[in-house]
């Protein structure tokens, strides 16, 4: 088999692991916890341990690809993130959980970057935006793999956490037979490309990993007391995220289709602009049929800018600065996680419900406006000669 399809097939396997233990132990270490007693508003400061580890990660994983090499450091954050998942059972909550959810955010941040540089780098040619988008299709459908394991076996065992620790052990199988290409290989002579440095080379592509970043985990965590709050039953305003996350992941292969054949920066900017109106769009939308087609179309918009933005990158850089930029997002990722989930509790509790959708199309809209003002200086540079 071609080394090209055994890597993009090792990438995606470990991209499902990734988004498979994310998906898994968010709700599952939630609800342990606040069947023991903890309070909401210490389950919400844990649940943060895990983005700020991703947000830790991303600074030092260029350094240790680039003296590691991408498949041991890979292999190795994805057997830790095993170990950790059968540990927690063992731990008393509180303290301990703390400390086991910062490295365990730490190490799937790892396998995140290494996985994503994989697949960039291997989606090389003109079918790029389209295999992204059959990442990102990938990515969304492993995530809800957790909560409905969950759904099957309960938290009253051990039972869900040998699972996944296990489904983690499995997907580290395809990885082995990676076969790293030359630019990927240990150099620990030259310096590595920092993520200050990368975000001075494409701030566009950091902004629009960040508006993903904000739009998802504001609905994910959201959207279903938004449902309810405007007066749905839960299992309806459950079906609400559930739509959001199906555009999430059956309409990513024609946004990718149409931006190979088009242009992936011009692709990216109608993304933003569907994503505001659809979101705007959404309290009018809402006690109507057209509810389900506005939460479709915007995880799909939404999540058309971030697999846009990982085809752009891999159009630009290659080896261990591809590997510095995919480092790079995932800090974006969780940095703008964190301000996502803090602005859609706030817009709701300021402006009531319609606050969530309201804040989030204003979001989108600044985004909009930043990718005109750059187009615009940027046509009337001098050019260099």
């Amino acid at each position: 088999m071609d080394r090209r399809w055994i890597n993009l097939f090792a990438a995606l396997a470990a991209i499902t692991v990734f988004g498979f233990a994310l998906g898994l132990m968010f709700p599952l270490l939630s609800l342990v916890m606040e069947k023991n007693g903890v309070s909401p508003k210490v389950i919400g400061y844990n649940t943060a341990m895990h983005p700020f580890g991703i947000l830790l990660a991303g600074f030092v994983v260029p350094q240790m690809t680039r003296r590691f090499g991408t498949k041991p450091v890979a292999i190795t954050a994805a057997l830790l993130t095993a170990a950790m998942i059968v540990t927690y059972p063992f731990i008393p909550i509180y303290w301990g959980w703390f400390a086991m959810r910062l490295v365990q955010g730490f190490a799937v941040a790892i396998l995140f970057t290494v996985s994503e540089a994989w697949l960039v780098e291997a989606a090389a040619g003109p079918a790029r935006s389209r295999i992204m988008a059959v990442y990102t299709g990938v990515l969304s459908l492993s995530f809800g793999l957790g909560p409905a394991l969950i759904s099957l076996t309960g938290v009253d065992s051990f039972l869900p956490f040998a699972i996944g620790a296990l489904f983690l052990v499995a997907g580290t199988v395809p990885m082995f037979f990676y076969r790293p290409t030359e630019a990927f290989a240990p150099d620990r002579e030259s310096s590595a490309l920092t993520i200050f440095g990368f975000a001075r080379l494409a701030p566009i592509l950091l902004v629009a990993v960040g508006m993903f970043a904000i739009i998802d985990v504001a609905n994910l965590g959201l959207l279903p007391v938004y449902g309810v709050k405007k007066g749905v039953s839960q299992a309806t305003a459950s079906l609400m995220l559930t739509a959001f996350i199906v555009g999430n992941v059956v309409l990513q292969f024609p946004i990718g289709w149409i931006a190979d054949r088009w242009s992936k920066r011009g692709m990216m900017s109608v993304c933003a602009i569907v994503t505001a109106l659809s979101s705007a769009l959404i309290p009018w939308a809402f006690g109507t049929w057209l509810i389900w087609p506005a939460l479709v179309v915007t995880g799909a918009a939404s999540a058309g800018i971030y697999t846009l933005a990982l085809a752009e990158l891999g159009e630009r850089f290659s080896g261990h600065q591809l590997v510095a930029g995919t480092a790079a997002f995932s800090t974006m990722w969780g940095g703008a996680a964190l301000f996502g989930a803090l602005l859609g509790g706030w817009a709701i509790e300021r402006f009531g419900p319609d606050g969530l959708p309201y804040a989030t199309a204003a979001v989108f809209a600044a985004f909009i406006v930043m990718i005109a003002a750059r187009t615009f200086f940027s046509a009337r540079a001098p050019k260099r000669i």
